[in-house]
């Protein structure tokens, strides 16, 4: 475990970057995996619905192919099925922890966590042994923003901190994808992030396409 200065690990920031930006990142793992591109996250709600699974699972098969770090929250539902099918793949996973790297939460991911230390990596803002309070985690989702060079939605609610997420990548100017499922689905949150310059996602190499990237194979249709 070690920490380093933000800059240290993403590089220099602009004033937009920096106004949430955490002075510090402490991390274990391979910190390589903050060095490639694309870093995608995908988010989402803790209580999935069978179709979310499917299509969550769908993305981080062609992410991995196409050789993308595949970026979350560790939270449960959406976020552990990312973390969980990424590793099971052989593809490079990294944990925005919205506590610090001592402590899990939920407990019920702290075998994942250990494992994500192993062979991915986790990055807390929060030092060791520090307070976990509920604001935690809305920085988390600023700073797992901030790390990504875009975001995915599969399935949130309107009070989900994948919402705030969303925001943050947009007001960031990072790209932000929303499933056609989720805009279809008929909630009105979606709508307005459209208005805003979310992007409506049919196909991977549509994420593919506006990222900065390592070594992109090809994508098949999402």
């Amino acid at each position: 475990m070690i920490s380093l200065p933000t800059t240290d690990v993403l590089g220099p920031l602009n004033a937009v970057e920096q106004k949430f930006a955490p002075p510090v990142l402490w991390l274990l793992g391979d910190q390589n995996l903050l060095s490639r591109h694309p870093r995608v996250a995908i988010v989402g709600t803790r209580r999935p619905s069978a179709d979310g699974e499917r299509r969550t699972k769908r993305l981080v098969r062609e992410l991995v192919q196409a050789n993308a770090v595949v970026i979350s929250g560790l939270a449960q539902g959406i976020d552990t099925i990312a973390h969980t099918h990424t590793l099971a793949r052989g593809g490079g996973t990294v944990a925005v922890l919205g506590t610090p790297l001592d402590e899990a939460s939920p407990m019920a991911n702290a075998a994942l966590q250990r494992t994500i230390g192993e062979r991915g990596l986790l990055v807390s803002q929060f030092a060791p042994s520090s307070v976990v309070t509920k604001g935690n985690f809305p920085q988390r989702n600023r700073t797992m923003a901030l790390v990504s060079d875009a975001t995915i939605i599969v399935e949130a609610g309107a009070t989900s901190g994948t919402v705030s997420q969303g925001w943050e990548a947009l007001r960031l100017g990072r790209p932000l994808f929303l499933l056609q499922s989720l805009v279809d689905a008929g909630h009105p949150w979606p709508a307005t992030m459209i208005e805003h310059g979310a992007f409506v996602l049919n196909d991977v190499q549509e994420v593919l396409e506006v990222l900065p990237t390592d070594d992109i194979r090809a994508a098949a249709a999402f």
